[in-house]
Order: C-alpha cells, then structure tokens, then sequence
C-alpha cells in the first residue's frame, strides 16, 4: 500500500510538472505585471501564472499547517484534562468503596 501512495505520488508530480513545462511553452508573450505600486519588469505570461499558483499553494500550506497545529494543540488538551478527570474519577472511586466498608 506504502508502494502505491509513492508511486501515486510520482505519478501526480511528474504529470504536474508535465503540465507546467508545456504550458510555459505555449505563453512565451512578455508581459508587466502592474500591482498599483510597483511594476515588474516584462516577464513570460507563463511565469507569472505559474508563480502566482505556486504562491497560493504555498500559503495556503501555511494556513492549513496553522489549523493542523491548533487543532492538534486543542486535542492534546482535552487528552489532558481527560486523563486528569479520569485521574480524578478513579480516586473518588477508591474513596467511595473505602467508606462503604
């Protein structure tokens, strides 16, 4: 199962990377990218769309790996405070069968 995630993997990456070079290729035409305050200087229109994917992939990793670790966080409380309720739960346990003796 590990073998095919892998070579899945490959698979998407290689036809990504596929796809990248043949869309680069097809949108050679020099265009500035304005945005209001600055102006970059005439680059391939492919490379600014490629950039502007691959800054929105990136950011949007950032922003789930910011979800993922507060969630993470967030159940590693609860586990906590479970155990220590569970903790809690056992001692009260052991006092009550202690006074029904």
């Amino acid at each position: 199962m590990n073998l095919l995630r892998k070579l899945l993997t490959i698979l998407v990456v290689l036809a990504t990377v596929v796809a990248g070079v043949l869309f680069a290729l097809q949108n050679t035409a020099l265009v500035p990218l304005d945005l209001l305050v600055y102006t970059f200087a005439p680059k391939s229109l492919a490379l600014w769309v490629l950039a502007a994917f691959a800054t929105g992939g990136v950011l949007g990793m950032l922003t789930a790996s910011g979800i993922i670790l507060r969630l993470r966080t967030s159940v590693l409380m609860a586990n906590k405070r479970t155990a220590k309720a569970m903790s809690e739960l056992d001692t009260l346990r052991a006092r009550g069968s202690k006074n029904s003796e």
